[in-house]
């Protein structure tokens, strides 16, 4: 396999004609397309596959090529051409259709892409269906049906229907939203967010003039890095600012994630985004939160204020919704700015996430950045560890014995829990590298927690390389 081709249980991402090749999307949604018919045929429904994407130059060459496939084997397909992930999310449910696929490779750079697979739940698919997807890949399994037996093929956009239905979500009150008269700055890196995020203000009662568009045209052509980092977010920081305006979003290319800017340009990161949503729902119904173990502690502090429970779950959304649905979950989500609202669809949603923030704000009439001065203090630090080709698993599994007197836990890599501060080692699912999170009450604390265990596995990585082991 290309090492610019990461195949996972989740999809397939890779950087387009190096690795994700047109002859590979063609055996990848082949694959995906055997295994909706099977599922299709045991429900005894006719198969229909959503597809969409977000503005990436590959974007519309790379869907005609999945949309062909699947109609070649005689699945139906809507298109819901250039569509943020929860909203094609959405359109599977809102359809009752076999599953979804959506082209995005995320924060990943612009020459990147992605197949993101969905069910029939519109969720991305549990290790086991996405076991058995690369397993008809790997075998090169793929239906074709005859020339009068073709899938029909119809465009259709589901944007209305997802902003419909956060409107009608009873804690949403839009003229609440309105009387504040907010002045709001969005950042979408040039893709779907620039059509979404604006449309969705524009429903909740912020006026035109009053939603300042920054890399709002969806052209793939990213302005900056697509990941929402402070580092990436100077120019929203500047212009939020320099407008006076209430709060900045920052999206990555599908939309899924939420980062926030205070009024005055001060940056509030990702991880806050799913706290202050948490916030607002527990002032509104009780009900525990489900994060991954990667996320802040500031979402636990808040938690024990409200009196509500807490759980972890390996890193990824799939694994975050399969534990909100063990828990009954009233809320979920994951440090990068995802929000999973159950009231809406079990996926991560920036549209729903701006909607709660903004309603949480008009609610209390407090800004962002006083939410920010009253919320829990914590410095996370995200970082790489480069491992060579040594296997991340081997070198994590003596990590956790090095530090076995510690609270670890190893659901997902190794995660050492101190007194205040944790750090998070776990092998990437989207990058060849090991993601290395530290977080304390400090930047100079979490910074040296950091620096601490990249040097520790990289030691590590090298003596097993001198060794030969």
């Amino acid at each position: 396999m290309s090492p610019t081709l990461i195949a996972s249980v989740s999809g397939i991402r890779g950087i387009f004609g190096n690795g994700l090749d047109p002859d590979v999307l063609v055996r990848y949604a082949g694959a995906y397309g055997a295994w909706c018919l099977q599922r299709a045929a045991s429900a005894g429904r006719e198969p229909v596959v959503v597809v969409g994407r977000d503005a990436r130059v590959t974007g519309e060459v790379c869907a005609s090529i999945v949309i062909g496939t699947l109609r070649s084997a005689g699945i139906d397909v809507v298109d819901t051409g250039l569509a943020t992930t929860p909203t094609v999310e959405m359109a599977v449910t809102a359809l009752g259709a076999s599953g979804g696929i959506v082209l995005s490779a995320s924060h990943n750079p612009p020459e990147w892409n992605a197949l993101k697979l969905l069910n029939e739940k519109g969720e991305f698919l549990s290790p086991e269906e996405g076991k058995e997807v690369l397993r008809l890949a790997e075998s090169g399994k793929a239906d074709v049906a005859s020339w009068d037996s073709l899938g029909e093929y119809r465009q259709e956009d589901f944007l209305a229907h997802h902003i419909d239905r956060i409107l009608a979500l009873e804690y949403i009150d839009v003229e609440a939203i309105a009387r504040k008269n907010f002045s709001v700055v969005v950042d979408a890196v040039n893709s779907v967010g620039g059509i979404a995020l604006p449309a969705l203000l524009e429903r909740l009662g912020v006026r035109e003039e009053r939603i300042h568009r920054l890399h709002c045209e969806p052209t793939g052509r990213f302005a900056h890095p697509a990941e929402p980092l402070p580092e990436h977010l100077s120019e929203l920081m500047e212009t939020v600012a320099a407008m006076d305006a209430d709060a900045g979003f920052a999206v990555d290319p599908d939309a899924d994630r939420l980062a926030l800017v205070a009024d005055h340009g001060t940056y509030m990161g990702e991880e806050l985004t799913q706290v202050i949503a948490a916030e607002f729902m527990w002032q509104i119904r009780e009900g525990s939160f489900v994060t991954n173990l990667s996320s802040s502690r500031a979402i636990d502090d808040v938690a024990a204020s409200f009196g509500q429970q807490v759980f972890r779950s390996p890193v990824g959304e799939i694994h975050v919704v399969k534990k909100m649905q063990e828990a009954g979950a009233v809320l979920g989500g994951e440090g990068n700015g995802g929000v999973i609202l159950p009231d809406l669809h079990y996926g991560r949603d920036a549209l729903v996430g701006a909607a709660l923030v903004l309603q949480h704000m008009a609610n209390r009439s407090e800004s962002l950045s006083a939410m920010k001065a009253r919320l829990p203090k914590y410095v996370l630090s995200k970082n790489k560890a480069s491992v060579g080709e040594r296997d991340p698993g081997i070198l994590l599994a003596a990590l956790a014995e090095r530090y076995r007197e510690h609270d670890t836990n190893t659901v997902d890599g190794l995660k050492i829990d101190f007194e205040d501060a944790w750090v998070h080692l776990r092998k990437s699912n989207t990058e060849p590298i090991v993601r290395v999170y530290a977080e304390a009450p400090s930047q100079e604390r979490a910074s040296a927690l950091a620096a601490r265990f990249i040097a520790e596995i990289e030691t590590a990585a090298n003596d097993s390389s001198d060794s030969g082991g």
